[in-house]
């Protein structure tokens, strides 16, 4: 269906070949001068680390961590990194550097598995949409922090009665006359009583940090219903990041691989000083203890949702199945060693995660002492984290604009070098089914898939823009993914066939021997199939409708969620009906040959493929003989 359409192409040329027309994405040193390969092993490694370390290794992990029983919760961690993370992002890379192409057309391997590449390109373009929200969620907040006193750090002007910095007793029991009374916190302290230990109860108040992400920044609407209008400086905030994107990757590969030498290791740069400056504080080991925990719970690893969470985050946080690990390994040269740059990636991701852990929750341990609350009280995950909590506990340190800046630039370097590997995805995509297009308009195209992507994302910018954003995270970033990740490693090792898949690998990277794949093997057989197939079947068992905070969406949201993961995965089966659909023979005999890779599967260049790929017919040298060398139009 996508193998090699032929696009309407205009050309004025009147000796035209293939070669003739430069793509950005390639220079004259390129192993592959078609597509283009990376022009070092560095910037391959920053991208693919900046790809998977994301927002949240910083918001999601440390709360999984203190949630699950502390430092026990490192065990099961562990474990799901090397059974189902690990052989995952092994496979991928492999397979997107042996045939050099992106997450659609590299299922030449298997036919009739193409529609989950699709899935995997429209997965991530949802994700795309609202990550890039995000980014500019930390923009505002970047903006927000140049000045004298942060404008989250009091109850100004926007706030309402139930803001304040401290909590506001309401009650509690006290003694008058040698009996003991209860009244309310105004009586008490009129009559200069004193509140017994232990029965003070609390007015519902929010701290202005909260009123601030709700009131000013997002300007919050009641719900999914009341769409409200387009926050404007939100609306630029987009925009301003979806330049930066486009402006990063103009030139595919050679632009966007310099650009991660900072936006990947600067990050790791701010959380070195966060985490300093968090130490010295007062308060801050009751943090981290709480963190780790003082004495690891290790009953907790006895309950089923701390495997579960554990898997599901190092899943999640390795990106794959999400069609990017694919893309950015087709530009690796055929030889490169993916093996250790699979383990290098992903040891690499685990540890920010650990690392960001201790600067977040010494930052967090301070807050809990200054504001007299437990650390249990100041601790949340996701959007709560990053805009709330957090920003609440940087408004209290000295200098606190230079904290807030740190912290929020961090968020916006994290977040960008993940949406250029989404978008580099997009791209790669488009590329592989019309690559003579790309040829001329990469840029243009580029930029257009850019400015497409910032109008679909509007809707996320309004007031009502929040909703939607964990709408779309809630349902697409969840399900599909596991569907496309599960018939992936069932396509591959049990159709495709594992040995033969692990014959290619060594085609790449030497031969090994059977003491080595063995691990691999029992993985890509068993352990990691079964893994995943528990953690869809537990997340459909478990599903609940979707919700923020204390709103419920209304039933209508709920379904577009449902029609949006429908969207994604239903290509799966209409790509393959149409693959046996225009196969030749009966059913069983249409079903087999689409079950068995396609005729030019196999290395990109000839001079990879050896005996084992020799009957492959070059289909570039086809067409350039078919092209004609008059103006006109090339069908």
């Amino acid at each position: 269906l996508w193998s090699d359409p032929e696009p309407f192409l205009f050309f004025s040329s009147k000796d035209f070949s293939l070669s003739s027309v430069k793509d950005a994405h390639a220079s004259d040193n390129d192993e592959n001068a078609e597509r283009g390969n990376w022009s070092n092993k560095g910037d391959y490694l920053l991208s693919m680390v900046g790809y998977a370390v994301g927002l949240g290794n910083v918001w999601r992990f440390p709360y999984l961590t203190y949630q699950n029983g502390g430092g026990a919760f490192l065990i099961p961690y562990t474990l799901m990194l090397a059974l189902a993370g690990l052989p995952l992002f092994f496979m991928e890379c492999s397979l997107g550097q042996f045939a050099s192409l992106g997450p659609i057309s590299v299922w030449r391997i298997l036919p009739l598995f193409q529609g989950v590449g699709i899935t995997m390109v429209i997965i991530s373009t949802f994700v795309a949409i609202y990550y890039n929200v995000i980014i500019a969620y930390a923009l505002y907040y970047l903006f927000a922090s140049f000045q004298k006193v942060l404008p989250w750090s009091d109850c100004f002007s926007w706030a309402d009665d139930f803001c304040s910095k401290t909590r506001l007793v309401s009650d509690c029991n006290a003694t008058l006359h040698g009996e003991i009374v209860h009244a309310n916190y105004s009586f008490i302290t009129n009559n200069n009583l004193t509140c017994i230990n232990g029965t003070m109860n609390y007015k519902p108040v929010q701290f202005p940090s909260e009123q601030y992400w709700n009131k000013v920044a997002l300007q919050r609407s009641s719900g999914l219903d009341e769409t409200g209008n387009v926050v404007w400086y939100l609306a630029l905030c987009l925009l301003l990041s979806w330049m930066i994107v486009g402006a990063a990757l103009f030139k595919g590969i050679k632009s966007s691989g310099k650009v991660v030498y900072f936006t990947a290791l600067f990050p790791y740069v701010i959380l070195l000083i966060l985490l300093v400056r968090g130490a010295t504080l007062e308060g801050a080991l009751d943090g981290i203890e709480y963190y780790i925990g003082r004495q690891s719970n290790i009953t907790k690893l006895m309950e089923a949702e701390v495997w579960k969470d554990a898997a599901t985050q190092i899943f999640y946080s390795l990106s794959v199945a999400w069609g990017g690990l694919v893309a950015l390994s087709s530009y690796n040269k055929f030889h490169n060693n993916c093996y250790s740059d699979a383990i290098l990636v992903c040891v690499t991701n685990c540890a920010t995660s650990v690392f960001a852990g201790f600067a977040i929750f010494s930052i967090l341990g301070h807050m809990a002492f200054v504001s007299e609350r437990p650390v249990s009280e100041v601790v949340d995950s996701g959007f709560d984290l990053a805009f709330v909590a957090y920003p609440e506990a940087l408004s209290k340190l000295p200098v606190a604009p230079l904290w807030s800046f740190l912290f929020f630039f961090m968020l916006l370097l994290l977040g960008l070098d993940s949406q250029f590997a989404t978008i580099e995805t997009l791209t790669t995509t488009i590329q592989d089914i019309y690559p003579k297009v790309m040829k001329k308009l990469r840029i243009p195209i580029t930029l257009g898939v850019c400015i497409l992507l910032f109008f679909l994302g509007l809707i996320c910018v309004t007031q009502a823009g929040i909703y939607w954003v964990n709408l779309i995270d809630h349902f697409c970033a969840g399900w599909g993914i596991l569907i496309a990740a599960v018939l992936e490693i069932i396509g591959i090792v049990y159709i495709y066939g594992g040995n033969r898949f692990i014959e290619d690998i060594e085609m790449m990277i030497g031969k090994k021997s059977r003491l080595f794949w063995l691990w691999w093997r029992m993985c890509w057989f068993f352990i990691t199939p079964v893994l995943l197939m528990a953690i869809l079947v537990w997340s459909l068992v478990t599903f609940s409708p979707p919700t923020y905070g204390s709103v419920l969406y209304p039933a209508w949201g709920t379904a577009v969620g449902w029609c949006m993961i429908i969207f994604c995965v239903i290509w799966i089966p209409i790509v393959a009906i149409l693959k046996i659909v225009k196969a030749e023979g009966n059913l069983c005999q249409r079903i087999v040959s689409c079950c068995r890779p396609a005729a030019n599967w196999g290395p990109y260049l000839e001079c990879h493929r050896g005996e084992r790929y020799s009957h492959i017919v070059d289909p570039k040298k086809e067409k350039e003989h078919e092209i004609p060398t008059v103006s006109g139009f090339v069908y």
